[in-house]
């Protein structure tokens, strides 16, 4: 097993994510099999119940797993299925290491961070490191093992520790780092401080850079790439330039261009491994396919623009998994993508007694987008606004997906309007409702309790209902008899309704596997008007986009039809359009 660590330096949010993925893809196009695993040093146990806000969005795996975001990048980048193991945390490790000591494993020893907390999360990196992960079935060859926070922090102090000794643990042939540091422009002039600092504090705990990956807003000169060559101990071919592009789906041919596979060749002699023709070749297919899938984003001239209304858009990396579902689409569909940003709360008419300008502004955006999307969120603040944007794309015959939370929101719009119900709601907005008004419920198998890991999670069947040959959504997917996708819910929407509701045109066409629980909408006679109990963008890869959110494109590019007859596959010849 080969193992490349990504690490950060000077500040937070750099892009480790970005590169790490980035790297392992390059890998994969040499034929390698490639896994991630994240470290996050927070003593969470997982993601699942901080606030968007607070830390991006709750990534969600076929195991139910809630994680970092950075492992939507993983997934979406390699193609690959990880698991709840391959992200680490502090609570995690800490979790693991007191229930070995009170089972007694450590014979009456003194249990220390150093050696008993570094060694689990040395033995867990090896374990993991060897879950096969994609559809090879077979152990991986390389892991990208991404290193959360920033170097020096003292919450990552003991798995710094952990990784320095793992170096010589796997051998320095198995074993580079590369660390990500910035280079800030001032005044013109190209700084190079942060990164030598960055380093030195690097080295002094016992961790050498092998490449040393540098973001800065411009192209990096030659003569910044020798000084920090110089004063960081490298060669100039060990710092490679990661400046901003016009897209992350940009960054693999970037490091391809400055040779970092060249050098991660020979310094990890990925020579010594057996690749057969296929690996190859599939190697071979998955770089021409990113080539002409990032070449659509380029060459893309019409503009499509979706409105995006939501309760967390002072943070975009709240919705980062739904904003790659929509560039994926976009680049197949072959169109530039406008994301317009509504907080959901301006729509609505107090909004319009206490800050007009906000209000015209945000309705402004909604009725001039071409597409209306609705993604997950929690509570009730911000719902009526939802509602109102669903009602202006039902009304008005605009392409509208609703996801997770945005299925419950449309679905009370419309027993709200048609069912001629206007206090019908959900009972998570509003206790003691009465139950003809009861839209949205509580799960009966929910445990109200308990927070944490407790809500309907990860990969579940959905099965297309009889005499639903008509829908849309099931010829994007294929017309299949079922799909599995991710979910994450304690609501669901009250199955007594289903059939009244379907008498008015609005059919849930996906049920869940004891054929109550309502998992996909479509609204006959509508452009395109979808919504998902599940969250289709967690499965979304970059040659391969979330077929909701292809619909949610191609129906508001007016290309839906095309799209659905395969016309904009990546196999089709791009010069016939």
């Amino acid at each position: 097993m080969k193992y490349v660590v990504v690490s950060g330096g000077v500040i937070s949010g750099i892009g480790k994510g970005v590169l790490a993925s980035s790297t392992g893809m390059l890998l994969k196009t040499q034929g390698l099999k490639v896994t991630s695993i994240k470290i996050d040093p927070y003593m969470n146990i997982d993601a699942g119940t901080m606030s968007p806000l607070e830390h991006g969005e709750c990534f969600v795996l076929n195991d139910g797993g809630e994680t970092d975001l950075d492992l939507g990048n993983y997934e979406r980048y390699l193609n690959v299925t990880l698991t709840k193991d391959h992200n680490i945390t502090t609570g995690k490790i800490y979790s693991h290491v007191i229930a070995k000591e009170r089972k007694g494993d450590y014979l009456g020893k003194t249990v220390q961070i150093v050696p008993h907390l570094t060694n689990a999360i040395q033995d867990w990196i090896e374990r993991v490191s060897r879950i096969p992960v994609d559809d090879t079935g077979l152990e991986p060859d390389v892991c990208i093992i991404e290193l959360g926070g920033t170097v020096g922090d003292i919450e990552s102090a003991p798995f710094v520790e952990a990784l320095r000794q793992f170096q010589f643990k796997v051998g320095r042939e198995n074993f580079a780092l590369i660390h990500v540091s910035l280079v800030p422009v001032i005044h013109g002039e190209q700084k190079t401080k942060p990164t030598q600092a960055a380093i030195k504090d690097l080295r002094s705990l016992g961790l050498i850079p092998d490449m040393i990956a540098c973001r800065c807003s411009e192209q990096l000169a030659q003569s910044t790439i020798d000084k920090i060559a110089m004063f960081c101990h490298v060669g100039s071919e060990q710092v490679v330039n990661v400046h901003d592009v016009n897209s992350t789906y940009h960054v693999p041919l970037l490091l391809l261009e400055q040779k970092m596979i060249d050098y991660l060749h020979n310094r990890l002699q990925l020579s010594d491994i057996t690749l057969n023709d296929d690996d190859k070749q599939r190697g071979t297919e998955l770089l021409t396919k990113w080539k002409k899938t990032t070449g659509n984003f380029d060459a893309s001239m019409e503009t499509v623009k979706i409105a995006l209304v939501g309760k967390y858009t002072n943070l975009k990396d709240s919705y980062l998994s739904v904003i790659k579902a929509l560039e994926h689409s976009s680049m197949r569909c072959r169109r530039k993508l406008e994301i317009m940003w509504v907080e959901s709360s301006d729509l609505e008419p107090e909004t319009q007694e206490t800050d007009k300008a906000k209000f015209h502004e945000a309705w402004n955006k909604v009725s001039t987008a071409d597409g209306v999307l609705v993604p997950g969120g929690f509570g009730t603040r911000g719902t009526e606004g939802m509602i109102h944007a669903a009602r202006w794309a039902r009304e008005n015959k605009i392409p509208f997906l609703g996801v997770c939370l945005g299925l419950q929101i449309a679905t009370i719009e419309f027993v709200r309007d048609t069912l001629n119900r206007p206090e019908a709601s959900s009972t998570e907005f509003i206790e003691g409702l009465s139950e003809e008004n009861q839209v949205v419920v509580y799960m009966p198998e929910i445990d109200k309790a308990t927070m944490g890991g407790n809500m309907r999670l990860g990969l579940r069947p959905t099965i297309f209902q009889d005499n639903t040959d008509w829908s849309k959504i099931r010829k994007l997917y294929g017309s299949p008899a079922s799909v599995e996708e991710r979910h994450r819910h304690r609501y669901e929407i009250n199955p007594e309704l289903a059939d009244q509701l379907a008498e008015h045109g609005f059919v849930f066409v996906g049920k869940d596997e004891s054929n109550k629980r309502c998992e996909i909408f479509e609204l006959k006679n509508h452009p395109y008007f979808v919504g998902t109990q599940y969250h289709p963008e967690y499965t979304s890869k970059v040659l391969d986009p979330s077929k909701p959110f292809l619909g949610l494109v191609a129906a508001s590019a007016n290309i839906l039809d095309d799209v659905i007859d395969g016309k904009y596959d990546l196999a089709s010849d791009s010069s016939e359009f």
